[in-house]
């Protein structure tokens, strides 16, 4: 391996680190309880994650940082469900672009919404009422209204924050 390569696998590995930090503080410090869960804004940074590094980068800092959060925010339970929602939803964005708000990547916010709802209501309709029950899933389906905060609140953190790293240029400088 190069010296280059080494640095630039570093680079890559503090970042990652730095997104997976900022993902748990917005999600673990950062949130309204609801129902059985919390809403929060942590997702707009794995957003930008996903904007910014490689995909299997961004994937483990969306897994590490929303898993961290609900382990000690005490809610361990849903850990399970958030590696596989977090690490889906890096994956609708991407990072090929010279830009981090980009057409695609707010596109991206829809499917992720969908992960989101259907992932976390399923999960509580099945593991959280501990069976398969119709009333237990129509129920989980209520908290809707909480994703759509946290997906608006996330959208925002990450148009915000996007839009400032782009008119500083920080992609074409972190390649």
């Amino acid at each position: 391996m190069t010296r280059a390569n080494s640095s630039e696998k570093l680079k890559r590995i503090v970042m990652t680190g730095l997104f997976s930090a900022l993902i748990f503080v917005f999600t673990a410090y950062i949130h309204v309880p609801t129902g059985s869960g919390y809403t929060h804004a942590g997702d707009g940074l794995i957003y930008l994650s996903a904007c910014i590094l490689p995909m299997p980068y961004a994937v483990a800092s969306g897994i590490i940082g929303g898993a961290l959060a609900d382990g000690l925010s005490g809610y361990p339970i849903w850990i399970p469900a958030t590696v596989i929602i977090k690490a889906l939803t890096a994956m609708f964005f991407s990072n090929k672009s010279d830009k981090i708000v980009t057409k695609r990547n707010l596109l991206a916010i829809i499917p992720s919404f969908i992960i989101c709802v259907v992932g976390y209501s399923l999960y509580e309709g099945f593991v959280i009422t501990k069976g398969l029950s119709a009333s237990g899933i129509i129920a989980a389906f209520t908290q809707t209204p909480a994703y759509f905060v946290q997906i608006a609140a996330s959208t925002v953190l990450y148009v915000a924050a996007g839009t400032a790293l782009d008119k500083s240029g920080f992609k074409s400088r972190f390649k």
